[in-house]
């Protein structure tokens, strides 16, 4: 993970919820998958006994989103930034969580305890561009799980996108054409990863802005993936799709044993 993820982040915090077509529906909406796919996990009839650490959780959408249906959340994010604004989200959303800043590559030294879930969505493992930072994150996600713990990774279906190299996302013309929002990928002669060049085009009060940050993936293969979590302890990894989900990404689970 180079410099360029936190600056990304950072950057964007306070804007990132322009990302989306409606923030707030976002949360219920993703919160509402998430907890559908969990309670098919879990045979407690009481989300208040289910312990989660998000551990990439942005400004807290899946966060605040799970804390709603009442889950005991915790969450993490390496953005102080983002943590922040994700904190007085929280509060204004009415839920609890256990806010704090930690990389996911050591989770085991930063953040105390167990959980029955780690959670990590919105494409975030990817950030990590070479085999030895994926490992080590599994790694450190497998430490902060109980017996039979449950991960869940959401991320961009890059077994699609490494044959299509798509250059540019569809624009998203938003607030009656008053906000766009798209992104520009630029990818790498292997085709292993790309830089992401968020736009958000903004008017107001008559006078168009534009933001444009930037940063850098690794287009992750299912199998590679399947193949590192199996070695460090994983089992019964699935892969869940939109069709079947209704959730924007595929969804990927793993138990440890």
């Amino acid at each position: 993970m180079n410099d360029s993820v936190l600056k990304f982040y950072e950057e964007l915090a306070e804007d990132y919820h322009l990302i989306f077509v409606d923030w707030n529906q976002a949360i219920s909406r993703q919160g509402e998958v998430l907890d559908k796919l969990i309670r098919s996990k879990f045979t407690t009839s009481s989300a208040h006994n289910i312990s989660v650490l998000d551990c990439s959780c942005g400004i807290g959408t899946q966060a605040i989103g799970l804390a709603k249906y009442g889950y005991n959340v915790s969450a993490t994010d390496i953005s102080p930034a983002s943590v922040k604004r994700a904190e007085k989200e929280a509060v204004s959303h009415g839920v609890h969580i256990n806010f704090g800043v930690a990389d996911f590559r050591t989770l085991d030294q930063d953040v105390s305890g167990v959980f029955d879930i780690v959670l990590s969505a919105d494409n975030a493992i990817p950030h990590l561009m070479i085999d030895e930072d994926l490992n080590k994150a599994f790694q450190n996600i497998h430490t902060k799980l109980n017996h039979n713990g449950l991960l869940i990774v959401t991320i961009r279906d890059y077994d699609a996108m490494v044959k299509e190299k798509p250059t540019i996302t569809q624009p998203n013309v938003l607030d009656e054409g008053k906000r766009i929002v798209f992104q520009v990928y630029d990818w790498a002669e292997d085709g292993k990863t790309y830089t992401v060049h968020q736009f958000i085009m903004h008017e107001i009060n008559g006078e168009w802005k534009t933001k444009h940050n930037r940063t850098e993936y690794r287009a992750w293969l299912r199998e590679e993936i399947n193949n590192m979590l199996n070695v460090i302890g994983f089992t019964d990894v699935e892969w869940r799709f939109p069709e079947d989900t209704g959730y924007y990404q595929p969804i990927m689970t793993a138990r440890k044993i």
